[in-house]
């Protein structure tokens, strides 16, 4: 794999997850923890996975095979 995971659907899947990761870590530094941010962060995170595997198989992950 000559483009080492810097696709577009790459790119988005991990940007994805990382949105999430950020709603989760504010909700968690907040003084009373605010479980439903927390919670929607978690899911927002988890969403990454199967935008990437979608953009993946809709063309959007080109391999040098």
């Amino acid at each position: 794999m000559a483009n080492h995971g810097s696709t577009p659907a790459a790119w988005i899947g991990v940007g994805i997850a990382m949105v999430g990761f950020v709603l989760g870590s504010v909700a968690l530094v907040n003084s009373p923890v605010n479980q439903t941010l927390l919670w929607i962060g978690i899911v927002v995170a988890l969403l990454g996975l199967p935008v990437f595997l979608v953009l993946a198989k809709m063309g959007f992950n080109p391999s040098d095979h």
